[in-house]
């Protein structure tokens, strides 16, 4: 466990006695990694992604970040480790972008404080790691889809986070602008960032993961590299496909569905 920046020990999770969404599992986020969680909709990722930040606690087991669990972590220190970008999110008043990236500096400032200079700084440097200085006196109302999802991940980044999670980013894009993302969140991770993301999409695990962690509901995951996880079997299992239906290929393109 020393090595990880986030470890799940025997951790066993349900919403209801019935239903085990995990059961005993153990699973390490390496730093600087990117890691994916891949399966269906509906099937416990995003259930992980909130026990990785404390929203959901495990009914047994621990989560530790940095050798300390989660539970010895005040709210506040939590939010300057860990940062969570939702798959969207609505925002009933009309903020420019930099005014609502630099929410993401409030787990920095004093009860009631209001953001300095320094807090300026780290939001203006947020959005160009995301790729979007241009942006900054944009409404958040007035992006595009893309745009918007950049903005989110630009929040997280204002918090200066040791691990950024990201739930379903690329849900709602099209192909321009999920290329888009891939690329920001491939230079993130090339620059050190941490990153653990849910998707429901194979090639993105195959395409951007170091790590993939697949999720099939039956209270266990299967941990690994890319190569070893996304196994046309495995994948054909998770997605309840026929025998033949798929090919994985490690060279472009990398998942392809047979024609019919």
């Amino acid at each position: 466990m020393s090595g990880a920046l986030v470890s799940f020990e025997q951790v066993t999770f349900g919403y209801t006695r019935s239903r085990q969404i995990f059961t005993g599992l153990n699973f390490q986020l390496r730093r600087g990694a990117l890691t994916v969680v891949l399966g269906p909709n509906g099937i416990g990722k995003t259930t992980l992604l909130y026990m990785a930040l404390g929203w959901l606690q495990p009914s047994s087991g621990q989560v530790f970040l940095e050798n300390k669990p989660l539970g010895e972590y005040s709210r506040a220190e939590l939010g300057q480790r860990i940062a969570l970008v939702p798959q969207t999110e609505r925002q009933p008043y009309s903020y420019t972008v930099l005014e609502y990236v630099l929410f993401g500096r409030a787990p920095h400032l004093a009860l009631f404080g209001s953001p300095k200079e320094a807090d300026l700084l780290a939001a203006r440097q947020a959005l160009a790691r995301a790729g979007i200085p241009n942006l900054s006196d944009a409404y958040v109302d007035q992006l595009s889809g893309g745009e918007g999802q950049l903005v989110l991940i630009a929040r997280a980044l204002a918090q200066e986070p040791r691990v950024l999670l990201l739930d379903e980013p690329s849900a709602h894009l099209d192909l321009g602008n999920k290329y888009r993302l891939m690329q920001t969140l491939s230079d993130l991770r090339n620059d050190g960032t941490t990153i653990l993301m849910t998707t429901h999409d194979p090639e993105i695990a195959l395409t951007l993961s170091d790590e993939t962690v697949l999720v099939d509901g039956s209270g266990s995951v299967a941990v690994g590299a890319p190569a070893q996880v996304l196994t046309a079997e495995k994948l054909s299992r998770l997605y309840h496909l026929p025998e033949g239906a798929l090919e994985v290929r490690l060279t472009h393109p990398g998942i392809v569905l047979r024609r019919f």
